[in-house]
Formats: structure tokens, C-alpha cells, sequence
């Protein structure tokens, strides 16, 4: 695996994916523990459908992103999701209520897909 690293190109889009996949799992405890502070006694119901969402996102945007990926210029397509992804983590110090936590976790995940 070391000597594929050693490609200069492979080797920036291996580290480009690995800093985004770390900071959309970052964001999705941050939202996870954003909806235990708002949800207090039903933090396990907001947090099961929150999780519930996550999956939908992906079982349900996965096909629609593969169909656009290989119609779509790949590397500004990963820009455009970087930045959707970047903005859901801005959008979080002003989250107030449950259901903004669900839209940003759908929005989240579904650039992830």
C-alpha cells in the first residue's frame, strides 16, 4: 500500500478523503451530542431518528450521487460536497431546534453518500 502512496496525485486525493471522512464523522457526533443538549430527557428518541435519517441518506442519495459522478467533473464534484459539508459544520452554533438537526444530518450525510 506504501508504494501507491508514492504517487503524488493518489497520494493528495487519499489525504483530502481521509481529512473530509474524519470531519463528516466529527460532525455527526457534534450533531449527535447537539441533539442530546436540546433534546434533554428525549435525547434517545431525537438521537435513534437522527441515526435513522443517516442511514436514509445514504441508502436513498447513494444511487442518485453514482448516476451524477459519472456524468459530473469528478474533482469538482468532491469540492462542491467538501464545501456542502463544511457549511453543515458552520451551520451548527446555530441550531436552536431538533428538526434543524435532522436536516443537517440528512444534508450531511447525503453529500457523504
Amino acid at each position: 500500500m506504501l508504494k501507491i502512496l508514492a504517487n503524488r496525485t493518489y497520494r493528495h486525493l487519499f489525504l483530502a478523503q481521509v481529512i473530509a471522512l474524519v470531519g463528516t464523522g466529527l460532525a455527526t457526533v457534534a450533531l449527535g451530542l447537539l441533539a442530546f443538549d436540546l433534546a434533554g430527557a428525549q435525547a434517545g428518541a431525537v438521537l435513534g431518528t437522527a441515526l435513522a435519517i443517516k442511514m436514509t441518506a445514504y441508502i436513498g442519495v447513494a444511487p442518485i450521487a453514482a448516476a451524477f459522478a459519472e456524468r459530473l467533473p469528478r474533482r469538482a464534484m468532491l469540492v462542491s460536497l467538501d464545501l456542502v459539508r463544511a457549511l453543515v459544520a458552520l451551520a451548527l452554533p446555530f441550531v436552536t431546534e431538533i428538526w434543524q438537526i435532522y436536516v443537517l444530518i440528512f444534508v450531511l450525510q447525503s453529500a457523504s453518500a
